[in-house]
């Protein structure tokens, strides 16, 4: 679902992420770890083409079209239909003005989805959220909420690959376990990709198969997760693991 080969992302000739090889496969989850500013993000964002003002080069494909060379209405077509994106802040990316169910039906009707409303109800109820909150404005939800509810946007798209950028950093533990169980749970019934972005390597011992850590922009360690958790051999995966309560 994902391929990148020799991927380099670079602003004003700074090298800010360089990841010689990621895949990730239908049903699978790989985590990038590292602490803020290790190219994590910009990684992430560059799998779509939005890693705005940057220079990219390499070889990305997702969902078998080429990110770097396909047009701009094929990269249209990709994202949110095929490909979705779950923010660290999903509240900030909600108008404040628009309900809920006005904004997914507006996102479902773009892509040509048929049944809009039927089809909210049904992703919201697949996220365990009472369809009754898609008649609320997005700062009468929670936090949590709002996570699930852009997890409820990517489903209903019917987006195979999830890409999930510190999906639960601003959440207490109780959601985040919340959060965490509906990706999981999605993953496993619907074939999802996903890729997660984390810097909370205990989060990612519960749902991720493999891991690449990342330095400074630079993947330093990568492997199955049970394996490069219980036995680092980087230094610096040692520290992250070192720095656990």
């Amino acid at each position: 679902m994902i391929e990148v080969r020799d991927l380099r992302v670079s602003y004003g000739g700074r090298t800010a992420a360089r990841v010689p090889e990621l895949d990730v496969r239908a049903g699978e989850c790989v985590a990038i770890v590292g602490e803020s500013g290790s190219g994590k993000s910009t990684t992430l964002l560059s799998l779509l083409g939005l890693a705005e003002g940057a220079h990219v080069s390499g070889e990305v494909r997702v969902c078998g079209v080429d990110v770097l060379r396909a047009p701009e209405r094929r990269l249209r077509e990709l994202r949110g239909a095929r490909v979705a994106l779950v923010m660290q802040a999903p509240q900030a990316a909600l108008s404040p003005t628009t309900r809920l169910g006005v904004l997914m039906r507006r996102a479902l009707r773009l892509h040509g989805v048929d049944a809009p409303d039927r089809v909210a109800r049904d992703a919201m109820a697949a996220v365990m959220l009472d369809p009754e909150l898609l008649r609320r404005y997005p700062h009468e939800i929670s936090g949590g909420q709002a996570q699930r509810f852009a997890i409820a946007l990517a489903i209903a798209l019917g987006a195979g690959v999830v890409l999930a950028d510190e999906p639960t950093s601003a959440l207490d533990v109780t959601v985040q376990a919340e959060v965490m169980g509906v990706l999981r749970r999605l993953r496993e019934e619907r074939d999802l990709a996903l890729l997660l972005v984390s810097h909370d390597l205990a989060l990612v011992s519960t749902i991720a198969d493999r891991v690449l850590v990342m330095k400074d922009g630079e993947v330093v360690e990568t492997g199955p997760a049970a394996e490069v958790l219980a036995r680092p051999s980087h230094p610096y995966t040692r520290e992250l693991l070192e720095a656990l309560p």
